[in-house]
């Protein structure tokens, strides 16, 4: 029971540390799209291509707000999905990086395709640069690099 208890609370703190990871990522690709405004970040293409009936209809802030609430939602399953991963394979120095960039390219190259996103494909190089950095953030914070996990000695809860 200690165990599975243990794995709960690692699931939660990653699912937190996603969401966290996430709302970063917000601040971090308003200055990407400072460099290339012309470009929708991932979630806007997303509403815009598959849900445009359902947000047309809402003021441009509520807009927003849905937007970035569904990559919060979206970062922190993320999260809670490193959370699962084998303690020992969360506990590598670069694990964070990779499952970063995994994470943008399992949206680049599967989720995008699948949802017939077009602009994932047409992105100019420093956009992709900036995501890619922007997804290397998101990796470290849910790895716990920046707040690692407390040690847990023998026989602790």
């Amino acid at each position: 029971m200690a165990g599975a208890k243990r794995n709960g609370v690692a699931v939660t703190r990653a699912g937190a540390r996603g969401l966290v990871a996430a709302m970063a990522m917000t601040g971090a690709r308003t200055v990407t799209a400072g460099v290339a405004p012309e470009e929708r970040t991932p979630p806007e293409a997303i509403l815009e291509e598959h849900a445009a009936g359902l947000v047309s209809r809402l003021g441009e802030h509520h807009r927003e707000a849905v937007t970035e609430l569904l990559h919060w939602a979206y970062g922190a399953g993320g999260g809670m999905a490193f959370g699962l991963l084998p303690a020992r394979v969360r506990r590598f120095p670069g694990t964070g990086v990779v499952y970063g960039l995994a994470f943008w390219l399992a949206f680049e190259w599967g989720i995008a395709p699948v949802l017939g996103i077009k602009q994932a494909r047409e992105r100019k190089v420093v956009w992709r640069v900036g995501i890619a950095l922007d997804h290397v953030l998101y990796g470290v914070v849910v790895a716990g690099r920046l707040a690692p996990e407390p040690a847990v000695t023998p026989g602790s809860p």
